[in-house]
């Protein structure tokens, strides 16, 4: 996973200074504000994707004596500084092109700029797919605030090329800087959605997609001597996940069968979680579970099962079921 993390940051990187000077070729061609405006982009991309980098390198260090959980949280760092880069960003176009409008630098050969930043948008919306699908493969966040960032300077790009465009055919050149301010304004919501998610992660902010998966895989693998899962937890750490939860098993069960139980739990979330590490805590069984129990031929069963448990998330995140239904 992390030679293939490194090798798309690297590409990102490479990319990214080829759209830095192809954008700032067009717009000292063209003295256009947009087109400045999308090159001052590239600049963040490249000072944000070189962070990526160290951030994969950082974040594939093994566990050690300081950091018993690895360093995966450094992807959550990395992402809040390339979305406050971005927001940095914003506000620079935003102020040049307000400079623009009140000191017109006069626009020159649009034309040929079109053809750059249309030429640089298309490259830039493949790549951003490209890293955003393998930050999803791979589980790592940098990557795919990365994707969105370059997705965000794709989309820069057609907003600046449609303004181009529209001052090319009309002569109306207030447009140029107008689009810019447009352009400003609408990456501020990138840099503001990666800050976010970045903090949510830094302060272990519930993931309900992750809580999800795993409840799920747990429900898919259960067996009748399973009595309750309750108090079930993820958090993540970049692309590690700690997961921990309470199993209800019968109270005969000998330490080795409980230990057997857990090894065929660790080895089902693994083979799903690639970089995770379980924790089981488990509980024995009381007379008032027996209402709940659907263990057949239970030779210490003291009343019937009358009591179904729905095996959702509500159910396996939530409290013990024999506090759920104290009186049933």
């Amino acid at each position: 996973m992390y030679s293939i993390r490194l090798r798309a940051g690297i590409i990102s990187l490479l990319v990214g200074i080829s759209m830095l000077l192809m954008k700032f070729t067009a717009y000292f061609l063209t003295n256009s504000a947009a087109i400045f405006s999308d090159a001052l982009e590239s600049i963040v991309h490249i000072a944000a994707t070189s962070m990526a980098l160290f951030s994969i390198y950082y974040s594939s260090k093994p566990p050690d004596k300081e950091h018993p959980y690895g360093h995966g949280n450094m992807e959550y760092f990395s992402a809040g500084v390339e979305g406050l880069l971005i927001l940095i960003a914003a506000l620079g176009i935003i102020y040049y092109a307000i400079m623009d409008i009140i000191y017109p630098p006069g626009i020159k050969q649009l034309d040929l700029g079109m053809g750059i930043i249309a030429f640089a948008g298309l490259i830039n919306l493949f790549l951003g797919l490209f890293l955003i699908g393998t930050g999803k493969k791979t589980n790592s966040l940098t990557l795919i605030a990365d994707g969105k960032h370059v997705l965000t300077d794709s989309y820069t790009s057609l907003g600046v090329l449609i303004g181009v465009t529209i001052v090319f055919f009309t002569d109306m050149e207030i447009i140029d800087p107008l689009f810019a301010i447009f352009v400003g304004m609408n990456i501020i919501y990138t840099g503001y959605a990666l800050m976010r998610e970045a903090f949510g992660g830094l302060m272990h902010e519930a993931d309900s997609k992750t809580v999800d998966k795993v409840s799920n895989e747990l429900v898919s693998i259960k067996k009748n001597d399973w009595i309750d899962i309750h108090e079930l937890r993820c958090r993540k750490s970049g692309s590690f996940v700690a997961i921990d939860f309470h199993l209800i098993l019968p109270f005969y069960q000998t330490i080795k069968e409980a230990h057997d139980e857990e090894t065929r739990i660790k080895a089902h979330i693994k083979d799903k979680f690639s970089e995770s590490e379980v924790m089981i805590h488990f509980d024995y069984c009381q007379k008032k579970l027996c209402k709940f129990c659907t263990l057949e031929n239970c030779h210490e069963r003291e009343e019937k099962f009358t009591t179904s448990i729905s095996w959702d998330t509500l159910k396996t995140t939530g409290r013990p079921v024999y506090e759920i239904f104290p009186n049933k």
